[in-house]
């Protein structure tokens, strides 16, 4: 099993990237994004069910970051715009295996993880 994150970078402060989770080795329930800047703890950023596409969005992220998924790909996406430099941290892509009745948004619930992807918020 696989979680290969993209799309990182340096963008200036009100513009947008978009990241890429490819996941290989089998399918998963659902797929989520933390975060985690220098000195903090990995915090919950957004998460999508395989099925049906429910999401689940941390309210600092709301109304300006979409997560999105492609089935037939096996990849998630986290859409971002209107970036602050708040933002700035190592994005981190992880997925579930099993069903649960709720959507997952803290680190313990997934299984697999990605090795992450810098993204910088220029003021």
């Amino acid at each position: 099993v696989q979680l290969v994150e993209s799309g990182g970078g340096l963008v200036q402060a009100g513009g947008s990237l978009r990241l890429s989770c490819a996941a290989s080795g089998r399918t998963f329930s659902s797929y989520g994004w933390f975060r985690q800047a220098p000195g903090k703890e990995r915090e919950f950023v957004a998460a999508i069910r395989r099925s049906g596409g429910s999401t689940s969005y941390a309210d600092s992220v709301k109304g300006r970051f979409t997560i999105s998924r492609d089935n037939a790909k096996n990849t998630a996406y986290l859409q971002m715009n209107s970036l602050k430099p708040d933002d700035t941290a190592v994005y981190y892509c992880a997925a579930k295996a099993a069903w649960g009745a709720s959507i997952p948004n803290v680190p313990y619930d997934y299984d697999y993880w990605g090795q992450g992807t810098l993204v910088t918020v220029s003021s």
